[in-house]
């Protein structure tokens, strides 16, 4: 056991880099080589890092409390998976899954699938405010349609989440933008204009390169034949309808009116367990039940089995745990000073827009790669570099925008995070197989870059004119 000091340290760049170096070989190994369960691994690491704590002169009783801080803090989340998955299972008892579903396949054309999965997965998380509401109903059905049509699943993955965060970061009741926008001490309206800047290039032109790939593939790939005998299917399964899409209306004008997330979510399974008994002729209990144990069928047709056998509150424990797990660690390395050090070194590199902008991306990075969570990931980016944009009399409202970019974007792209695995358990694509095709973010953090480089849409603070300038504006 090391010796402990009476007053605990701030690691040094070194020894960050030697937990970094841990850190990476436990995470990488236990996934990619032993196949362990993430949540296992993240555990694992929680003793390394409690025990480089104790080395730099922390108590224990400290670093336990740092855990329970930083599962508190960000609670809310493994509740609204919860909800979410509640709100799968009886979706597709229901009959709401399925029916968007089938009307898919009769409307969309495989060539312009990809464009218009990312275009109405935007929507839907601009109306709502949540990326994962979206992915777990929208999202959904957009990755059944899509394996109709023959397309690779990680490539629709690729889709439906490009569009689901673009959504996200730009609508106003979006937990995300309202915390950058607080983080940041801006006016969130303006802090969702200046999102627009990169948001919005961004995403045409990820629309624009699914259209590329749905003609690629689209075309050569689909099965017409397959795609009327999965439509029929569904037909013969489920009684398909208009009304069987009113579940997913409600929900959505409620979260639209900025309802609470979780009480909302909440109604909308209750809404599918009543359409389950009401139009698919399951009795109320059965039905109940499905928003715990999900909904499970064996229909002999293999499209059918794995759209249908998914959902209920069971299916998501394993995420849960992990989400605990991930929020506790994201607590270690606040109280162990790693990312204080980390802001002092990108204080100290960032003397223009264009570092400035880099470091705050980074920065979100960093709290994703180590905080496994996006609110972890916000909070280092805004305080890790808030004061420099000051110091350099950049406006807050570009903080906000890279803050943003750098917080959630980032944090779909790295396996043990928050929002990778809620996309991997509800879309059944695993991040290191979609990442490549999550083209949104990729842009998006290429466009904010380029931005701080040449200058484009970096706004400054004008300097407070002093008595004698009033003076004399006042008398010409």
């Amino acid at each position: 056991m090391p010796k402990i000091s009476k007053q605990p340290r701030l690691p040094s760049v070194r020894e960050i880099i030697v937990l970094l170096l841990f850190f990476m070989a436990i995470m990488f190994s236990s996934v990619s080589v032993f196949e362990i369960d993430i949540s296992l691994s993240l555990f694992i690491v929680w003793f390394v890092v409690i025990f480089f704590g104790l080395y730099l002169g922390h108590t224990y009783d400290d670093l336990q409390e740092s855990i329970i801080k930083g599962i508190t803090n960000g609670l809310q989340a493994p509740l609204i998976i919860l909800a979410v998955g509640s709100l799968i299972g009886t979706w597709i008892a229901g009959g709401v899954v399925p029916s968007i579903i089938y009307y898919g396949l009769e409307i969309m054309h495989p060539s312009v699938f990809l464009p218009g999965t990312v275009i109405i997965c935007a929507i839907t998380s601009l109306a709502t405010g949540t990326s994962w509401g979206t992915a777990g109903t929208a999202g959904i059905a957009m990755m059944g349609i899509g394996q109709s049509f023959g397309l690779p699943l990680p490539l629709v993955a690729g889709a439906v989440i490009s569009g689901s965060f673009f959504g996200d970061k730009l609508s106003p009741i979006s937990d995300t933008t309202v915390l950058t926008a607080s983080l940041s001490k801006v006016k969130l309206m303006d802090h969702i204009r200046s999102m627009l800047y990169v948001s919005l290039p961004a995403i045409i032109i990820t629309a624009i390169l699914f259209y590329i790939a749905g003609m690629l593939y689209g075309n050569e790939n689909v099965d017409v034949s397959k795609v009327q005998e999965n439509a029929n299917a569904l037909n013969s399964h489920f009684n398909i309808g208009w009304y069987s899409l009113i579940p997913a209306l409600i929900v959505m004008m409620l979260l639209a009116l900025n309802k609470p997330s979780i009480p909302t979510i909440t109604f909308g399974a209750l809404l599918g367990v009543i359409w389950s008994w009401a139009f698919q002729g399951v009795d109320f209990i059965p039905a109940l039940k499905t928003a715990y144990e999900g909904y499970s069928a064996n229909t002999g047709i293999e499209f059918l089995d794995i759209l249908l056998n998914r959902g209920g509150i069971s299916s998501m424990s394993g995420l849960v745990v992990f989400f605990l797990v991930a929020l506790g660690f994201g607590g270690l390395m606040e109280q162990t000073g790693v990312i204080k050090v980390v802001s002092d070194i990108l204080s100290r590199w960032a003397k223009n827009a264009g570092r400035l902008t880099v470091s705050t991306i980074a920065a979100g990075f960093f709290g994703n790669f180590f905080g496994s969570a996006a609110f972890v990931a916000l909070i280092t980016a805004t305080k890790m570099t808030g004061e420099n944009y000051d110091k350099l009399k950049i406006e807050r409202r570009v903080l906000s925008r890279n803050a943003e970019t750098g917080g959630t974007l980032t944090g779909v792209m790295i396996p043990w995070t928050e929002n990778a695995m809620y996309m991997t358990a509800v879309l059944g694509v695993s991040t290191f197989a979609y990442a490549p095709f999550v083209w949104f973010p990729f842009i998006a953090i290429t466009i904010a870059v380029i931005y701080g480089y040449t200058g484009k849409f970096i706004w400054y603070v004008e300097d407070e004119p002093t008595v004698e300038e009033e003076y004399r504006a006042h008398t010409q």
